[in-house]
């Protein structure tokens, strides 16, 4: 028997995101104006796919696992992407600083970049992403269907709203 005061589980939409990326910066306009239309009918998840071509994103999705385990991991990426210039050029102290910024235990961020306690999620995310034949960030993954920002994000929020707007529908 179904209770008719639950609320339908959200629909998922994985970004797959490198947060060295100006691309994926720039689809952070995509992801918030999703957010703000869909509220909590809409878990947009982070995943990591680090491009071998951007030198401190691998560390950058450990620290983002870090903000995340700390509370912040969206504001902790958003706040990242808007300094992929600077953390291309002087690398991990921007990871610390930006850790510092939002109130984190920067810290713990060094800690956990030196232990690796992030590498298996990294690694996983990656892995799986591979295995979706993602090659580019921005990447969307909305029930089942691959949708790659890579080399335009033009039409990806439409078409992102009327996948979910047809999963809502039921």
């Amino acid at each position: 028997m179904t209770d008719s005061t639950t609320t339908p589980s959200p629909v998922v939409l994985e970004a797959w995101f490198d947060l060295q990326c100006p691309d994926c910066f720039r689809a952070l306009d995509d992801v918030r104006a999703l957010r703000a239309a869909y509220g909590d009918r809409l878990d947009v998840q982070l995943r990591h796919f680090p491009l071998a071509k951007n030198k401190h994103a691998y560390a950058a999705a450990q620290a983002a696992e870090e903000a995340a385990d700390q509370g912040q991991g969206w504001a902790y990426a958003e706040a990242l992407l808007a300094r992929t210039a600077e953390l291309a050029e002087r690398g991990e102290p921007v990871l610390l600083e930006v850790a510092a910024g939002l109130g984190l235990d920067a810290e713990e961020f060094d800690t956990a970049l030196i232990d690796g306690r992030h590498l298996l999620t990294v690694d996983a995310d990656q892995a799986e992403g591979q295995a979706l034949k993602i090659t580019g960030t921005p990447t969307y993954v909305i029930d089942g269907e691959r949708l790659d920002g890579g080399q335009s994000q033009e039409g990806l929020r439409a078409r992102i709203e009327e996948i979910a707007d047809r999963l809502l529908a039921g």
